[in-house]
Parts: structure tokens; C-alpha cells; sequence
């Protein structure tokens, strides 16, 4: 399965932050949109990606004077992307490998969505869950 079959099916809304939004604010939209990650841009240029851990690590190291900070200082600013074209399972391994929960989907360096580990754990569960119900309709069919 491919990551632009999971937008798809997903949609491909964003929710985006700004690197001069306050940590406090930008730990408000995670909890109101309920998601883990926001993506911080630049006007269309993404600039970086914001995480709950990135929010708990700057308030534990400054206390709740960082809920203030800019969140451009808490943010990863080496974002790794994901391609519409890359595979479910080359996903999983770099995020694995990298320990990421979240990644941008850029094509021709434009945002065009953002898959978390949940969608491609999903994902790849309907898959498996669609070759076993292929493999038990062969065998009854003799």
C-alpha cells in the first residue's frame, strides 16, 4: 500500500502552527484537534514539526516560564519527509528506526499531508487482514 492510498482515505488536511506561536499555544491546538503533531511553516514552506514530546521536554527543562517561548525553540527543524509514492512498509521502518510518530507528506517540496505511525499500523492491518480473507476464500474453493 502507498502513502497517497492512505491520504486518500484519510484526507489530507494538515494542521499547521507558526514558529513565532507561543508553546502554550500550540499545546492548546494539539489538544483541541486532538492530534500529536502539528507541521510549522513559513508561509507555504514547512519549517519545521512540533510534537507533545517536543511541548513536555521544553516545559520540564524551563518550567512553565517555556509555555511563553516562541515554538521554534522547541520544534524539530530537521523534519524527514515521507513521498505519495513511498510504501507503507519503508515508512514504518524509517520511522521505527528514527522513533518518529509523525510524518509530512511532501510532493515537489508542497505539503500535501501528514501520516502518523497509527494510519500505517492501520494500514497494514486491513492488508494482512485482506490476504488471509484471499488465502481462506482459495483453500475453500478447493
Amino acid at each position: 500500500m502507498l502513502v497517497s492510498q492512505i491520504l486518500r482515505s484519510k484526507g489530507d488536511s494538515v494542521f499547521t502552527a507558526s514558529p513565532d506561536d507561543t508553546v502554550h499555544d500550540v499545546a492548546e491546538l494539539l489538544r483541541v484537534r486532538g492530534v500529536g503533531a502539528l507541521v510549522v511553516l513559513e508561509g507555504d514552506r514547512v519549517a519545521g514539526i512540533v510534537s507533545e514530546r517536543d511541548i513536555v521536554r521544553i516545559v520540564a527543562e524551563g518550567r512553565t516560564e517555556a509555555l511563553d517561548r516562541p515554538v521554534s525553540h522547541c520544534m524539530t527543524k530537521d523534519v524527514l519527509y515521507a513521498d505519495p509514492g513511498e510504501t507503507v512498509d519503508s515508512l514504518l521502518t524509517r520511522m521505527t528506526d528514527r522513533r518518529i510518530r509523525h510524518l509530512p507528506v511532501c510532493k515537489n517540496e508542497r505539503l500535501v499531508g501528514i501520516v502518523s505511525i497509527g494510519d500505517l499500523v492501520k494500514a497494514k492491518i486491513s492488508e494482512v487482514e485482506a490476504e488471509a480473507d484471499g488465502l481462506k476464500a482459495y483453500i475453500a474453493a478447493g
